[in-house]
């Protein structure tokens, strides 16, 4: 074992193989045999664990003799592999830790860091680490093992707690429960009630102004191995569970088991609190709360300790919950630890944050150009600096939450992504260039995946080991912590430099205003001359719409975690499977979600015709696949049909999901319309295969993309709501299938709505947009007939100058 933990209170000495020795600290050169020798030290600095390559780390930490304060009595110690790994994971800044089969090398910081001349090399199986961490003090009046700060107290009362396992949850009791967390969501914005009623008038989403709750959502387990899901609705933020990784433990009192989509689920319930743990095996045992007392005993700390052993022994935790700006790969999702330096509001759905964690990426990153006046925090930093600073583009629900971070702040950000290529930056046309060639990090919209940003207590064992990485690149000019915990005020309104813009309407009629409008008969097109007062939604994701020209339905793009776990429950029925004799089977390698993953194989099947025609690349069919696996296998194929195994024979998936990946583009079929079956392509004479041809051959009636927003426009005589979505690809440019699939074609429409609507801007500001309605009776869920009106053949036009036109007579 490379590190050894030695019993508490054990001396360093007390399992160390009796034929090594100690060697001074200060007696270590390139010159002695070293063989057999041990060094001891305290650890006083402890560096961050670095990925260089699959299953490659490094760490560097420094060790001092606790009998002397002498610069050469510091030596630096550099642990590779496993051996690095296992040193982050068991050792703490502070612990005394005895090094062996190291070998000995020249330092190459030393004018820097002024101690030993040389340094500690460690790896190999030779290597060995031997850990001894002392007791803490024990205070007559506390509990033991426990760290509370004075803002924390623990309750003296008589009363006990119970605890129910998960394994032994009952429906419809309320319970006590501790567990492993294994997935887990920021809180979120949650509204009491919802009204999604009228779908063909008013299928947005509309949610009435009850109380509004934050929502948690996390998955728990313990030594039964049973995975619970709880749902946690609490009015105040601080409420909520203090979640920063996986594999952190939580304690929820008063919570109750109810019985949902074939499992128990727990939700909270009057009297509900939580408190959360670090997992990490060696931490200490202190509670995350925003209650003032907490009620804690011996055998609570014996349960966490109890489940962090368990947790490790099942590989539970992450081996790096994070990842460094050095180890990030092109097309990655991962997790961030990182400490905001600077923001600036790009337009109403993007917000930028410049980061850093002391790590420099190897990749060229996009870089954001924003005016000085619109920044909150440093506007400039040293080159040197610069050349470690990310920009990170947050959107849509996140943006809100990054409105209330300060420059200083420690941040993890779960879920960010990694593109690659070209991209525009929101609200910045005029100013930004499109870059080529460079690494652009994007925190999407949504909470899939735990995707959100966390704001870390500066005590937390991870704002540690970043400072200790932060403070490795010292500059003259460098910004101190007085400066970036400053209030830089409130930030400013979104850039102003958007052109504002106007619609041309293609018909020749006169021109009625919208008080008029009502009193005229329906079923007639009019032309209007109006100012955009508010727009629903303002998140694009949900404007988005899959539309059933056949049965004219119209439902939401089903939610990538539910189109995931379609895929999942796909992927484990592999069994023996016969596929049509007009199929030819054969093998792949799974793409690698992480260096040093397991290597696995897929099952693919080609069409024999194509194969004949060396048309292999055109169209696979893909057994066995994830959801992120398929996506990536998309890049290289260009047609994949996902299928699984169905009662010995080869069938599509459920509908719910995509049944056809091209690129970047996935489509969905009606459930209502089609008769999915597996059957052979014609190919005869057709030079390209697309989604259309292939959606007939399987039966499966296709769904269009399409983008549905409500207008609530004005003039000086009345408001009207209007509909915008059969015409919405003329009228935005772009088409709504490019927008489920591109950035830049989803920038294209905030920057429109941005320049028709501008958030804080009056209504003197807004320009005059020439529309075109059609008007129409349409039935509401009572039966009644009410008034409806459409936009239609009408375009997005640039107007002539930034200030909007007089008010029209």
């Amino acid at each position: 074992m490379p590190v050894c933990v030695l019993p508490e209170g054990a001396g360093p000495g007390a399992q160390i193989p009796t034929h090594l020795t100690r060697i001074p600290i200060s007696l270590i050169s390139n010159n002695i045999d070293i063989s057999n020798k041990t060094v001891k030290g305290k650890v006083v600095r402890k560096g961050p664990l670095v990925l260089l390559a699959a299953d490659n780390f490094i760490l560097k930490t420094v060790i001092q003799e606790e009998d002397s304060q002498a610069d050469a009595s510091s030596i630096n110690v550099v642990l590779m592999g496993t051996l690095a790994k296992d040193f982050n994971q068991a050792v703490n800044q502070g612990d005394v830790v005895v090094a062996s089969g190291f070998t000995v090398g020249k330092s190459p910081t030393v004018h820097k860091d002024k101690l030993h001349p040389c340094n500690l090399l460690m790896s190999g199986d030779n290597a060995c680490i031997y850990v001894a961490r002392l007791p803490p003090p024990r205070d007559p009046t506390s509990l033991p093992a426990v760290k509370r700060g004075p803002a924390l107290s623990t309750e003296v009362s008589t009363q006990k707690y119970t605890y129910v396992g998960l394994g032994d949850l009952k429906t419809g009791s309320v319970v006590n429960v501790y567990g492993v967390v294994v997935f887990f969501k920021q809180p979120f914005k949650s509204r009491g009630t919802e009204d999604a009623t009228q779908y063909a008038k008013d299928n947005i989403r509309l949610a009435h102004d009850n109380t509004v709750n934050f929502c948690s959502s996390l998955k728990i387990t313990d030594q039964s191995n049973q995975k619970i899901g709880c749902t946690i609705f609490c009015e105040k933020l601080e409420d909520h569970p203090k979640i920063f990784k996986i594999g952190d433990i939580v304690r929820m009192h008063r919570v109750k088991t109810q019985f949902f989509n074939d499992s128990i689920t727990l939700v909270n319930t009057f009297g509900f609190s939580v408190v959360t743990f670090d997992g990490a095996v060696g931490t200490n045992v202190e509670p995350r709360t925003s209650s003032r007392s907490v009620h804690f005993d011996q055998k609570d700390c014996q349960t966490v300790e109890e489940l962090r052993s368990w947790a490790a022994s099942q590989a539970l935790i992450p081996s790096v919950p994070t990842t460094p700006l050095s180890a990030v790969q092109p097309k990655a999702y991962f997790d961030l630890t990182c400490q905001l330096l600077a923001k600036a509001p790009l337009d109403t759905t993007c917000t930028l944050l410049r980061v850093w964690d002391g790590t420099r990426c190897p990749h060229t990153l996009l870089k954001v150009i924003v005016e000085p006046n619109v920044t909150v925090g440093p506007t400039s930093f040293s080159t040197d600096r610069e050349n470690l600073i990310a920009d990170i583009l947050v959107y849509d629900n996140h943006v809100e939450f990054a409105r209330q971070l300060k420059p200083g702040d420690f941040l993890r950000i779960y879920n960010l992504r990694a593109i690659p290529g070209s991209s525009k930056v929101p609200g910045l046309t005029s100013s930004q260039p499109v870059e080529v060639d460079h690494l652009a990090f994007h925190l999407h919209g949504g909470t899939a995946y735990g995707r959100g940003i966390r704001v870390l207590p500066q005590n937390s064992p991870d704002v540690q080991e970043l400072k200790r990485a932060i403070e490795a690149f010292p500059e003259d000019d460098e910004l101190n912590d007085s400066a970036l915990l400053e209030i830089w005020g409130t930030p400013p309104e979104s850039l102003a430099s958007l052109r504002a813009s106007e619609r041309n309407c293609t018909h020749d009629i006169e021109p009625v205003t919208l008080s008029e409008l009502k009193r005229f008969n329906l079923g007639r097109v009019h032309h209007v001359r109006a100012q955009l007062r508010s727009y629903k939604p303002h998140r694009l994701h949900q404007a988005l719409k899959l539309y059933c020209s056949k049965c004219s339905s119209m439902q939401d793009i089903p939610d990538d975690e539910v189109v995931a776990h379609l895929f999942l429950e796909a992927s484990k029925e592999p069994g023996p499977c016969s596929a049509p004799p007009w199929l030819l089977s054969g093998q792949i390698d799974a793409p690698k979600d992480n260096p040093g993953s397991l290597k696995r194989a897929l099952t693919v099947h080609l069409s024999s015709q194509l194969m004949s025609e060396s048309r292999t690349k055109e169209l696979i069919f893909l057994m066995g696949s994830t959801l992120e696996e398929t996506r990536q296998l998309a890049s290289g194929y260009q047609n994949i049909v996902p299928v699984r195994s169905s009662g010995g024979h080869l069938t599509l998936l459920d509908l719910s999901a995509p049944f056809l990946f091209r690129g970047r583009r996935k489509y969905y079929g009606c459930r209502r319309c089609s008769e999915p079956a597996l059957r052979e392509l014609c190919t005869e004479g057709v030079e390209l295969i697309d989604e259309t041809i292939i959606a007939k051959a399987l039966g499966i009636q296709l769904l269009q993309y399409v983008l549905l927003m409500a207008f609530e426009v004005q003039d000086a005589t009345d408001t009207l709501e209007a509909f915008l979505w059969r015409d919405a690809e003329s009228f935005f440019g772009v088409s709504p299938e490019e927008v489920a699939a591109n950035q830049e074609a989803q920038n294209c429409i905030h920057q429109t709505m941005d320049s028709l609507c501008p958030p804080g801007g009056s209504t003197g500001q807004r320009p005059w947009l020439d529309l075109c309605l059609m008007a129409s009776r349409t039935e509401d869920d009572g039966g009644q007939k009410q008034p409806s009106y459409q936009i239609c053949h009408t375009a997005f036009t640039k107007p002539p100058s930034t200030h909007s036109d007089p008010e029209p007579a």
